[in-house]
């Protein structure tokens, strides 16, 4: 499949997409499943919490007087569902940190030499050229984020840029005859 047409293929991407789906899959599989029992848990505990503000009695408070005890009774469920808002943005941050940490490491694990073979016989000059250029510390292993960067350069154009980036050293590159020596 390997063409040398100066633009990558739509397979190119469609192969780097489907790699990448293969080496995270997990970590995403987790990540959901995780989310959904927070949530559900989550959805439990906060029935549970306006219910027992719901059912709350006031009537030892007697000693405030009536007003203020009416007040309180007319402003509870606000309370107890500010209390349900609080806990759930805190909850939707301890999450959102969870899915970044998760990614992260995604990101950082290495993709096996097998992978790599497969990619090299399949991708198109242009797109491993754009795979290159996505790998930037070539003392280590390509890891899943430099693939995922390659897959986000490919779609925005990368391999057009990297080939007018060389067209443009080629002409900085020639030496030009000054016009007294013509």
């Amino acid at each position: 499949m390997k063409a040398n047409t100066q633009q990558p293929t739509r397979q190119d991407i469609s192969l780097l997409r489907n790699t990448l789906l293969k080496l995270t899959a997990t970590q995403k599989i987790l990540c959901v499943v995780v989310v959904i029992l927070v949530a559900l848990v989550w959805y439990q505990l906060l029935n549970r919490l306006v219910a027992f503000g719901r059912d709350l009695d006031y009537s030892g408070l007697h000693a405030l007087g009536v007003q203020t005890i009416a007040l309180i009774k007319q402003y509870n469920p606000f309370f107890w569902w500010a209390i349900v808002a609080l806990c759930t943005l805190i909850i939707a941050y301890f999450l959102y940190g969870f899915v970044q940490s998760i990614q992260q490491r995604a990101r950082m694990r290495h993709v096996s030499e097998d992978t790599i073979a497969m990619l090299s016989r399949n991708l198109s000059e242009p797109a491993l050229e754009v795979l290159r250029w996505a790998w930037h510390d070539r003392r280590n292993p390509i890891t899943v984020g430099d693939l995922q960067r390659a897959v986000h350069e490919l779609r925005s154009g990368r391999a057009a840029k990297i080939t007018l980036a060389r067209r443009h050293s080629v002409l900085i590159d020639v030496p030009v005859i000054p016009a007294s020596d013509q």
